[in-house]
């Protein structure tokens, strides 16, 4: 049984990633209605029922939505770091105590025949983070809502076989938008979104040669569009020697319908 990964939707309506092996099913968030992740797994021909964990990223609603939903309905157990609990619990409504499952920032922990490595990243959340999913010797690296990334990071994901990493702006169209000034900074500071440029180079700065896949994720519906995101990352990875057709495969996720699904 091989490693599979699909991204069931991405972008500030909601935040949902799917990871599979012969031993386990994960969502990594659950930022949609209970039935639009329903939905959304159905289309990739897998039963919800059939899911044995959440694992969560951050508490804001885009990545939550569903949490508390699911796990009700299905009895899914919840990961998250305690900060991360403490401040989602009143939002994603009553869980069995059973079900409430910590974890430290930056500590390796199991899932079945899944190594689970959570990474601090930089967003105006309480203690938000990454996760390096390990599983024998492939990994999947989903870096998202962080406004900037350090050498840690950068040492985390890197030997990653796929990477999904926010490609959230263009910088003009911020700038130059209808967004108040105050979300316009936000945004565009430390603890806010990637940019396309920040993307393509970060891409390129921790590309190797195990790097198959690179998925492009949470797009701004307002600051970007597709075809502008893939062009900005495809032009200054290729710029930094990355053969896109023979070296690395770059894709998009979507925010209302499932990527493709990527077997490793």
């Amino acid at each position: 049984m091989a490693f599979r990964f699909c991204s069931l939707a991405s972008g500030s309506s909601g935040n949902c990633q799917y990871i599979e092996t012969e031993k386990v099913r994960i969502l990594i968030d659950a930022g949609m209605s209970g039935k639009k992740i329903q939905q959304a797994l159905e289309l990739i021909e897998v039963d919800p029922k059939t899911i044995n964990y959440i694992l969560v990223t951050h508490e804001h609603s885009d990545h939550t939505k569903g949490v508390g939903i699911l796990s009700r309905r299905f009895n899914l157990p919840i990961y998250a770091n305690t900060n991360t609990w403490e401040s989602m619990k009143k939002d994603i409504g009553k869980v069995k105590e059973e079900n409430i499952l910590t974890f430290k920032t930056e500590e390796h922990f199991e899932i079945a025949d899944l190594g689970i490595e959570p990474f601090g990243i930089y967003h105006d959340a309480i203690e938000p983070v990454g996760y390096c999913i390990h599983y024998k010797n492939s990994k999947i690296s989903l870096l998202t809502d962080t406004g900037c990334v350090d050498e840690n990071i950068k040492k985390k994901i890197g030997n990653s076989d796929l990477l999904l990493i926010e490609s959230n702006h263009n910088i003009e169209m911020v700038k130059t938008g209808r967004y108040p000034w105050p979300l316009k900074k936000r945004i565009l500071g430390d603890l806010g979104h990637l940019s396309n440029e920040a993307a393509g180079e970060i891409i390129s700065d921790v590309y190797t040669d195990d790097m198959k896949v690179v998925l492009l994720a949470h797009l701004s519906q307002e600051n970007n569009f597709p075809e502008l995101a893939y062009t900005t990352v495809s032009n200054i990875i290729t710029e930094s020697g990355i053969d896109l057709q023979k070296d690395v495969k770059l894709d998009m996720t979507y925010r209302h319908k499932p990527s493709k699904v990527y077997t490793l």
